[in-house]
């Protein structure tokens, strides 16, 4: 491992996933935070936005960007990145991750890598950019690798999951108010979720042919954090295949496990872990799959991208502990 620790800066620090990714580039002994820059909130402490970082760090955020980094993380709203990067360059050196929707398609013709290191991580290895995966996209996508590797996937794939007020970021809404979402659920964006043109990308990726409809309904959930995502396809495998399957793809990544029991939010909340866990009734078959969305759905993926791209232990900086009860 080397010595010398990577200089990083984000860029939108104040967020939901850029105050998450400073708790872990703080804590991680291989990173040296040189800005965290927001225009909202230059000059003021991190601790003053971030309060649980209070006597953690004394940096300030800025407004201002320095070149002298190796990497830059984007936590900004969809759209943003792409405008940030046409108005900020960096030397040819310094590695992008970029946490927004801009660069996540194919279609969109550019040099990012899409960061899910269970499907591209040898890519993102040898990769300059990195365009990390919706939360959405991250749960659904890792209750499907498996079959899709082996071009087992079915014509339709029912899914339905529900997320954390903390997806909606942090603008008020409607639907994001605690009055509103406390005791409370609903459906948005039946169908047509934007998460669904990458996760097809991604499963097309490994099964060209036959790619699947998938028939996605997303749910507010009334508690602040977490993905948990149900999938219903039909297939003939015995449920004891679909284990070993399962078991044999993820045995080399070191986020994402296989239980034989049910899984629940609990065991994957303060974590970067996805869970997933399979019955069988008949011919149906239900993919259980649960992650944290501001870790293995954002931040902790991102940083689990980094340490690939700088060829460190995947783990380091994410043995991170559940919050359990």
């Amino acid at each position: 491992m080397s010595t010398n620790k990577i200089k990083v800066g984000v860029v939108g620090g104040a967020g939901y996933t850029g105050g998450e990714l400073l708790r872990l580039l703080l804590l991680h002994p291989q990173v040296t935070l040189v800005f965290a820059h927001s225009n909202s909130h230059a000059n003021q402490p991190i601790y003053r936005v971030h309060t649980d970082l209070f006597g953690d760090t004394d940096l300030l955020f800025t407004d201002q960007v320095t070149e002298a980094i190796d990497v830059v993380f984007l936590c900004l709203g969809h759209g943003d990145s792409k405008v940030f990067l046409q108005e900020n360059t960096f030397e040819s050196h310094v590695k992008i991750i970029d946490l927004s929707q801009d660069f996540r398609l194919k279609k969109q013709e550019n040099s990012f890598v899409y960061g899910l290191p269970e499907l591209n991580r040898v890519q993102i290895k040898n990769a300059q950019c990195i365009a990390n995966p919706g939360c959405f996209a991250t749960a659904i996508q890792l209750a499907l690798l498996p079959l899709a590797e082996q071009q087992l996937l079915p014509k339709s794939i029912y899914v339905q999951a529900v997320t954390g007020s903390t997806g909606a970021g942090q603008g008020l809404a409607t639907t994001s108010h605690f009055s509103w979402r406390a005791n409370n659920t609903s459906v948005y964006k039946a169908f047509t979720h934007q998460h669904l043109e990458e996760i097809g990308e991604s499963l097309t990726q490994l099964q060209p042919h036959t790619a699947p409809a998938i028939k996605f309904i997303p749910e507010r959930g009334d508690f602040t954090r977490g993905i948990f995502a149900s999938v219903v396809l039909e297939s003939s495998l015995a449920v004891d295949d679909l284990q070993m399957l399962y078991t044999s793809y993820y045995a080399t990544h070191p986020f994402t496990h296989f239980s034989t029991e049910g899984i629940h939010l609990k065991q994957v909340i303060n974590t970067n872990k996805c869970l997933i866990s399979i019955e069988k009734h008949q011919n149906d078959v239900l993919i259980t799959s649960a992650i944290d969305n501001l870790l293995k759905g954002a931040s902790g993926q991102a940083v689990q991208n980094m340490n690939l791209l700088f060829g460190l232990d995947e783990k380091i900086g994410l043995t991170l502990k559940a919050s359990a009860f």
